[in-house]
């Protein structure tokens, strides 16, 4: 009798708490054996994340259990893009290391495959790790290598005595003309409209082919990027470089810390409008960052941040810092819905 031989695979839902402890404790167990020196996302933040993405798409959680009750085998989040990208779903796909190689992925990847069908998407995309069992399932089921991205870490308690003061010396003596604003919390509304401009420039990071453009404006920062970190429950902190010339916002940076894991802060979006590039704006965001992360946040130890493989100036930025490329990479992976079920 095999593994998926009475097997179950249910929607979550925010009163199963058995069940949300369960997909935790499998993702912890994958982890551990990837990524066993990396951050781990609390409970209560799984339980808001299993709903909707981090910029306000719906999302929809399921999960494998067995014959045992209360047990999770393997779990799946798809989330699904509603204003841009409309083709595509994005899956994170978990199985429990002990119960690999039996099917189970197999038939979670079918039920994804499956539900994204009926939300009218034709892809599945997703990520793993580099020699990860996650990679070699996605060779497996047929999928596309996307570009190669790379988790980055820096250790605030290894760092030398005034280096970051050192390194923000340097970048403002570059940045004549600007001055860092910082807020904690929702943007405030007088710099919704330059802020949402900033944040189209993201436009220009590395990204997969076909990946569409997203597009910003005030309502949209409102919503989508404001709104989804309060239900969250994250404490985040933005730095943004005003162009005394024009009063525009002319780049931005922002970290998050989660009250239920301090050790850790994790860095989100940093970009530098087109116009305003050349000026070491990023280093003087990045390092203003972390002297204000020193007094508002003191308890945090280590901070986290992603970029693609290939985007060189913000990686030379974050090693710059003393942030160390953690082990293994990872790529993108891209699977047509009617392949799998075919």
């Amino acid at each position: 009798m095999g593994l998926t031989d009475g097997m179950r695979i249910d929607r979550w839902t925010a009163d199963d708490r058995a069940a949300l402890r369960g997909c935790k404790q499998a993702w912890d167990a994958a982890l551990a054996l990837e990524d066993p020196d990396g951050s781990r996302m609390p409970e209560r933040l799984l339980s808001v994340w299993f709903c909707q993405g981090f910029t306000g798409d719906p999302a929809q959680a399921w999960f494998a259990s067995g014959s045992e009750p209360g047990t999770v085998l393997g779990w799946y989040r798809l989330e699904l893009p509603d204003l841009e990208n409309t083709d595509r779903a994005f899956v994170i796909l978990v199985v429990h290391p002990a119960h690999r190689r039996q099917g189970l992925g197999r038939a979670l990847l079918r039920h994804a495959a499956g539900q994204a069908a009926a939300a009218g998407r034709s892809l599945l995309w997703s990520e793993a790790r580099d020699g990860s069992a996650g990679e070699a399932f996605a060779a497996a089921a047929g999928a596309k290598q996307g570009i190669a991205g790379g988790i980055r870490r820096l250790d605030l308690r290894s760092l030398p005595a005034g280096k970051i003061g050192a390194l923000r010396a340097g970048a403002q003596a570059a940045a004549a003309g600007y001055t860092l604003v910082r807020w904690a919390g929702p943007t405030p509304p007088e710099y919704g409209a330059s802020f949402a401009r900033v944040l189209n420039a993201i436009n220009d990071a590395p990204h997969d082919e076909g990946v569409e453009d997203e597009s910003w404006d005030a309502e949209r920062v409102r919503a989508r990027n404001d709104a989804p970190t309060e239900a969250m429950g994250l404490r985040k902190h933005t730095i943004a470089a005003r162009h005394d010339a024009s009063g525009e916002i002319a780049a931005m940076s922002e970290v998050s810390v989660d009250p239920d894991d301090p050790p850790w802060a994790h860095q989100g979006l940093t970009a530098v409008a087109k116009q305003h590039r050349g000026h070491r704006l990023g280093l003087l965001l990045k390092t203003a960052m972390l002297e204000w992360l020193a007094e508002a946040e003191p308890q945090v130890e280590r901070v986290e941040t992603g970029n693609a493989l290939s985007n060189k100036h913000m990686i030379a930025v974050n090693e710059t810092l003393g942030f160390v490329l953690a082990q293994p990479t990872f790529h993108n992976f891209e699977l047509e819905v009617a392949r799998v079920l075919d």
